[in-house]
């Protein structure tokens, strides 16, 4: 048999995809009961790293790797939480402002007072001295908070906590150039992509305007 008839029969390995049994695409955000539910689970478990985080990612509506690398020094510069902070972003490079609401402050404060964080320490401890949460292990926690409240962990992800503010703002306002800010995109077609805005929704809120 020759080589080239032995070339011909084999067939070609085939590597598995990484998204098999994965469901990929945006992930939807959180409603505010989802929210609240998640929070009560939280606080009757005195789980006050958890709270804080879950808190400070759905105020400042940062991607997961921005909010792990937050530090100590972006939020509570002398020891106690600020009412806005501001970071510049990993993936783009551009600086963005968030608010801190008293919910939330509360419970930074708390956690702060709970581990004696200090300045230049990352906010959020990992595993190891002087390492901070990694993006794996604030998605692992993610799905955590999700599934406890009866919800489907592979529907939901960081980018909801980054998504359910914004939304809720959208919603409520419409007021995209708000949101591009608040999200920190460059584009106004960014944030339209993002939310998922649709022509229904631009009549929707048209229909609302009187002249």
């Amino acid at each position: 048999m020759d080589n080239n008839h032995e070339t011909k029969n084999l067939k070609p390995v085939r590597n598995e995809p990484w998204n098999k049994g994965k469901l990929i695409g945006a992930k939807p955000p959180l409603r505010p009961s989802h929210v609240w539910s998640i929070r009560t689970k939280l606080q009757m478990a005195d789980r006050k790293r958890d709270l804080a985080l879950f808190n400070l990612a759905i105020d400042s509506k940062l991607r997961g790797c921005d909010v792990v690398a937050l530090r100590v020094d972006d939020v509570a510069p002398s020891g106690y939480a600020m009412d806005r902070a501001a970071i510049r972003q990993k993936k783009t490079g551009r600086p963005v402002r968030f608010e801190l609401t008293d919910q939330t402050r509360s419970a930074v404060d708390d956690y702060l007072r709970m581990t004696g964080r200090k300045r230049g320490q990352f906010l959020f401890a990992g595993r190891g001295d002087g390492h901070g949460l990694t993006t794996r292990q604030y998605a692992r926690l993610v799905h955590e908070w999700v599934a406890s409240i009866g919800l489907d962990p592979t529907k939901f992800g960081t980018h909801s906590l980054r998504r359910t503010k914004a939304v809720l703002i959208y919603r409520r306002t419409g007021n995209l150039r708000a949101v591009q800010l608040l999200l920190g995109h460059s584009k106004i077609e960014s944030t339209v992509r993002y939310l998922g805005i649709e022509v229904d929704d631009a009549i929707e809120i048209a229909e609302k305007i009187d002249i």
